[in-house]
């Protein structure tokens, strides 16, 4: 397959993604390739952190001009063949679950500081061997188990979610503990008192559920992560569940301030007897490699761990 059209979303917060986004941007134009530009503010489930879709906007035409256009994300599947995400791992989560439906392939570039996600660095991105190597489409896609995320109230479903990373009920400053209680495959499973409740995918084991005290779990493992935030008891631990099996967490008494927050970037607030509906989306993040790098070395790498730490 021959890469003919890419795609970039440069983190607008970031003056050096702009600038990467710029170069980028001429290089692949020098070579005939069309590209076209997209950014967070665009997706319909962002919170607008960055000022707004106008201002996002026209900091991006401002940084990147003459390109062939700007598009929203659900549109690039039509336009572009390859998205290229310029930042984070937080700009390469927004990315990814704008356009999982699209199965369009994400490459990440790291312009953040950890890029667990992110397959490379800037200076990598600016070489020339690697857009040969991607306009070629000499690439493998290694595709992440996604959640899609319901909050039902008193019958009707309130918010829809997709989540890369994990969907976690939390509770916000000040609030009391919340009482949960949690049913997989229609059985119940716990019920108790705790700060929250993290429902995470592989990709999302290394994140908040890790500092839970949660399994790492490979990404090639199929499976749902749920696992407490400081419950009130000595026994509870992580459980993981089949893909084909939803995950229910009710919220039990009062629960207020309580919010439902996913990959930490977006939300809905939540109410006492919400039911919170988590299963295997119907589709995949398809992120791009250029290298074979295992999951462990990549756990070496990025967590830092000593000598005979596990």
């Amino acid at each position: 397959m021959t890469i003919t059209s890419v795609g970039l979303w440069p983190h607008t917060g970031k003056p050096a993604a702009m600038e990467l986004a710029a170069v980028l941007s001429q290089r692949l134009r020098a070579r005939g390739v069309a590209v076209w530009l997209c950014h967070e503010e665009m997706s319909p489930h962002t919170d607008a952190r960055s000022g707004g879709t106008k201002q996002g906007q026209q900091r991006l035409e401002e940084a990147v001009p003459q390109t062939t256009g700007i598009c929203r994300p659900e549109q690039l599947g039509q336009h572009v063949q390859l998205l290229i995400v310029l930042g984070g791992d937080g700009a390469l989560l927004a990315a990814a679950r704008a356009v999982a439906a699209t199965g369009l392939p994400v490459l990440g570039v790291n312009v953040g500081h950890l890029g667990f996600l992110t397959e490379l660095e800037a200076a990598e991105a600016v070489e020339e061997a690697t857009w040969d190597r991607l306009l070629r489409g000499e690439f493998e896609l290694d595709p992440r188990l996604m959640l899609a995320a319901e909050v039902r109230r008193a019958g009707t479903v309130v918010a829809r979610h997709i989540a890369l990373n994990d969907v976690v009920i939390t509770r916000t400053t000040f609030a009391r503990m919340i009482h949960l209680e949690t049913y997989v495959a229609g059985e119940p499973v716990v019920r108790f008192l705790a700060d929250g409740m993290i429902v995470a995918t592989p990709t999302g084991s290394t994140a908040y559920s890790l500092s839970a005290g949660g399994p790492i779990v490979s990404p090639r493992v199929e499976a749902i992560l749920v696992t407490p935030i400081c419950p009130h008891t000595l026994a509870t631990r992580s459980i993981l569940v089949p893909p084909g099996e939803e995950v229910h967490i009710g919220l039990q008494a009062r629960a207020e301030g309580v919010m439902l927050t996913v990959d930490g970037q977006i939300g809905t607030e939540l109410q006492s007897g919400d039911r919170v509906v988590v299963e295997v989306a119907p589709y995949r993040a398809q992120l791009v490699r250029l290298r074979r790098r295992s999951f462990y070395s990549l756990l070496s790498s990025r967590l830092q761990r000593g000598q005979g730490e596990w």
